[in-house]
């Protein structure tokens, strides 16, 4: 684990004990209306570094305004590099002050997945909107916490499903949804890739670490969109690990699951951190469409019998699309094109994988 996760975790007892219930809750209503909204990431590591910090120099309705780190030399690169006042830079002990900063509109958390719910509700609780990565949570019942402090708190929830503001993404449930090539027979998506990390989070249980909380909710989004219905049943699903070494103690590397739709319809999904897969085939009564790559940050194409798609665009488009999106319905008072909602379906799927592969049983949803 690396300093700056170490310096998380270690802080996680003082935050928790630290909720702010702020009276900025309701002076929300009565801030003026804004241009752009400002952001504060909370973490620091490779998606914030590398995708969500650039984009945020990329959009129109947005800007980064703040950061939340356990490492001071991270701080004040940051603060350098993006010309951040002291006052918008916070660590975990002193995040839930942030609601005495009016630069800052929206909490962005992009933390490990163990994580999220903590600062999800602290958030909310600190009259801030939130951004929060996905996987969303750890259970169910996580999800719904940080569903219900936003509502308490009047606070809009968005889950970082970059794909569903991006144009292949949309043009293929438009298909769907409008069943233009007829009603799905049946769906196979794939997402993984080969990461020889060995003290990520995604290989420590503690964190939320294994394949299906991470590259698996793409899979399951695409069987979800695919299908244009919600699952109700796993009929199979299998854990594996080539490598016990780095997935320790039953953590996945390689995940494979069959989804029963309403109809009997079927879905299945592979996701793995053993083995570059990418791809998105949706089976219509009238033709397939093909996706592939189909959750990559670019190079996007698509097929069906009514033409090609393909929407070109550069990295990081999509972090900026995602987060433009969200701003404007912030702004404008629209519901949130992926709220809560969608990220809890996930997990309850990801939930009842994990039980059928477990009981090696068929498991209702």
């Amino acid at each position: 684990m690396n300093k700056s996760r170490r310096d998380v975790l270690k802080t996680l007892a003082l935050g928790s004990s630290a909720l702010f219930f702020s009276p900025n809750v309701l002076l929300a209503a009565t801030r003026r209306k804004k241009d752009k909204l400002g952001i504060a990431l909370v973490g620091l590591g490779y998606y914030s570094t590398d995708l969500l910090a650039p984009a945020l120099q990329q959009t129109k309705n947005c800007y980064l305004a703040g950061i939340v780190t356990g490492t001071p030399a991270k701080a004040e690169a940051w603060k350098a590099k993006y010309n951040i006042p002291d006052k918008n830079i916070y660590n975990y002990q002193t995040f839930d002050t942030i609601a005495n900063n009016p630069d800052i509109d929206v909490v962005y958390v992009v933390l490990p997945p163990s994580m999220h719910k903590e600062y999800v509700v602290r958030a909310a609780n600190a009259g801030k909107h939130v951004w929060c990565e996905k996987p969303m949570a750890m259970t169910v019942d996580e999800c719904q916490a940080m569903i219900d402090a936003c509502n308490k708190n009047k606070q809009s929830l968005a889950i970082g499903y970059r794909l569903h503001h991006e144009p292949h993404t949309q043009e293929y449930r438009r298909i769907v949804n409008n069943k233009l090539l007829g009603k799905v027979t049946g769906v196979n998506c794939a997402a993984g890739y080969r990461d020889n990390r060995t003290n990520h989070w995604k290989q420590t249980r503690e964190l939320g670490g294994g394949v299906l909380y991470d590259m698996g909710v793409y899979a399951i989004q695409g069987a979800r969109l695919g299908m244009g219905m919600e699952p109700v049943a796993i009929v199979s699903a299998t854990t594996s690990t080539t490598r016990p070494e780095i997935y320790k103690n039953g953590l996945d590397e390689t995940t494979v699951a069959q989804l029963e739709f309403p109809g009997g319809v079927l879905a299945d999904i592979k996701t793995s951190f053993g083995e570059n897969v990418n791809f998105l085939n949706i089976t219509c009564e009238k033709g397939e469409i093909k996706v592939e790559p189909y959750s990559a940050y670019n190079g996007l194409k698509a097929s069906s019998p009514l033409g090609e798609i393909y929407h070109p665009y550069d990295i990081p488009w999509q972090q900026a699309k995602q987060m433009d999106d969200n701003a404007t319905s912030i702004m404008q008072g629209k519901p949130m094109l992926v709220p809560g909602e969608e990220g809890l379906r996930d997990i309850r799927v990801v939930q009842a994988i994990y039980k059928s592969a477990a009981s090696k049983q068929r498991v209702t949803i």
